[in-house]
């Protein structure tokens, strides 16, 4: 940056500098937006598991397995929407009541933490949440 005085003490102009060794080259423009693509085999696999806007965390995937939880992609839906609706609403953490299945949910990171289901919540307190939707 380079300061130039122009006239009284107190007024000063200030004017950005050259970026020296830069060029304005498109091909190198378009290489480097291709470099943030998505690749293609995380594009495959959400469309695969039908979970395009919400990602399950790998506790909440081993706690399904557990308790034989099977989400298809119509309930997925269904979540990803509750999801949609708490981020609306400004919520950051989110209890997700669908059916008999409870899913804590990152709403900022659209993704679910953790499941579980009518036995499991029982005897559950569950904390670190800032609301909680119920889904029909």
């Amino acid at each position: 940056m380079r300061i130039q005085n122009s006239g009284p003490a107190d007024v000063r102009i200030i004017m950005p500098l050259p970026l020296e060794g830069k060029k304005n080259n498109q091909a190198n423009t378009n290489v480097n937006a291709v470099d943030k693509v998505k690749p293609f085999g995380e594009l495959l696999q959400d469309r695969i598991s039908g979970i395009s806007g919400l990602k399950l965390s790998a506790h909440a995937e081993r706690r399904l397995k557990e308790r034989n939880i099977v989400l298809n992609n119509e309930d997925m839906a269904k979540i990803e929407d509750a999801v949609t609706r708490a981020a609306a609403k400004g919520s950051r953490e989110s209890l997700v009541l669908y059916g008999d299945i409870a899913l804590v949910a990152s709403i900022t990171n659209r993704t679910l933490i953790t499941a579980m289901d009518g036995d499991s919540l029982k005897e559950h307190v569950i904390t670190n949440i800032d609301s909680a939707v119920i889904v029909k």
